[in-house]
């Protein structure tokens, strides 16, 4: 829908404290109601109306649906991040921080359950692909970048950082996606510590270091 003619359209602009927390809401407002309806069913109207704002500020930040949809992927994702960092010990081995970040990110999706099957419906005719993929490559860099450190310190086996980062993603979404869709039925932290172990025995170099890592910190 676009905006009517005296409405601002939204551009790249430095908010205040008080312009986020406004942005934010209507975010919260925009993933409550996606997920109750779908996106395609949600309307600006149903968004303003449920935030508690006027129609007109919604185009202050948003040109459209469709932008205000990519500003929620990425805010859930500034959050994931934010909870990988809060679990992740910065002084602890590669091999370690590597199982934490695993087992924080399924503890997230799993307590996020509702936009990330969300995202999975909406992205099927891949609108949405190049922002859902920025994350996945942000996400892979970062895990890459410690694997290597591993590699390096001889406690993670010598393969391609890139596809070990991968593989540690992609073990992360589709354990999430199983247990979002009732295919795996344990619990989100027996389901965490699962894919953390599974991660670890992955790229361990040998047994032992894999025992090591294993054990309670």
């Amino acid at each position: 829908m676009p905006p009517d003619i005296d409405q601002p359209v939204a551009v790249a602009r430095q908010l205040t404290n008080q312009g986020r927390e406004r942005k934010l809401q209507l975010i919260e407002a925009a993933a409550e109601l996606f997920a109750e309806r779908g996106y395609d069913e949600t309307r600006i109207v149903d968004i303003v109306e449920r935030a508690g704002v006027a129609k007109g500020l919604f185009y202050w930040y948003f040109e459209n649906k469709e932008a205000l949809f990519r500003d929620l992927v990425q805010e859930n994702r500034l959050r994931l991040r934010r909870a990988q960092g809060e679990a992740i010990d910065l002084d602890a081995e590669p091999l370690r921080r590597i199982r934490q970040g695993a087992e924080a990110s399924v503890a997230y999706m799993s307590s996020h359950a509702h936009f990330f099957s969300l995202i999975e419906v909406e992205n099927l005719d891949k609108k949405f692909a190049d922002v859902l993929r920025q994350g996945t490559e942000v996400h892979a860099t970062d895990v890459s970048a410690i694997v290597a450190e591993g590699i390096a310190e001889g406690t993670i086996r010598d393969e391609d950082p890139l596809l070990l980062a991968y593989g540690v993603i992609g073990a992360v979404g589709y354990f999430g996606h199983f247990h979002r869709t009732g295919r795996v039925a344990m619990g989100a932290d027996d389901l965490a510590a699962f894919v953390g172990r599974f991660v670890v025995c992955s790229l361990a170099a040998d047994e032992q270091i894999a025992r090591r890592i294993l054990l309670p910190s």
